[in-house]
């Protein structure tokens, strides 16, 4: 928070919100960009033998194919078919857009990103509240903290621009 002194006004009084709101722009871009790099790799196993690929990987980790995890990997990579590995990469193609387009938004400064930022970050809390009830883990409870906190101050940002903006600050 800056102050100018006594009798400051609110103007002065005012939180700088555009490094956090660039913070989360830039993770949501990283977010966005791995995404991105994910269903591009899908493509590259379009008409390949999938099953092969993966035993060979199997085999390269010196896993044994018939203990549950691995079997599972190779009953998964059997069973997926060129229109799925497509509809998938469609799928991380929609999702890193959304990503990236919300990043824009963020580091552009703009209202409607920072209710996209609320409304996509909300929307996986329950999703992260279930999973602590099936499990308690450091790395479930870091993501749902971290995923309130980003919407905390994200919906603390609407609510102070809103403030800012009745009162004609700029």
């Amino acid at each position: 928070m800056r102050r100018c002194g006594r009798g400051s006004s609110r103007a002065a009084m005012r939180v700088d919100r555009t490094s956090g709101i660039r913070l989360i722009a830039a993770m949501e871009a990283a977010k966005g960009l791995v995404v991105l790099v994910a269903g591009l790799g899908l493509l590259r196993f379009v008409h390949a033998d999938l099953e092969v690929i993966a035993e060979d990987l199997v085999r390269h980790l010196h896993l044994n194919p018939a203990s549950r995890y691995p079997r599972i990997f190779l009953e998964l990579a059997d069973r997926l078919s060129d229109v799925r590995m497509w509809l998938l990469a469609l799928m991380a193609f929609t999702y890193a857009s959304l990503r990236l387009i919300e990043a824009y938004g963020l580091w552009r400064k703009r209202r409607w990103a920072e209710w996209l930022a609320v409304a996509s970050g909300a929307i996986y809390v329950p999703l992260e509240v279930y999973e602590l009830f099936i499990g308690v883990t450091r790395m479930k409870v870091a993501t749902l903290t971290l995923n309130l906190v980003i919407v905390a101050y994200m919906g603390w940002t609407l609510w102070a621009g809103h403030r800012d903006a009745k009162s004609g600050l700029p």
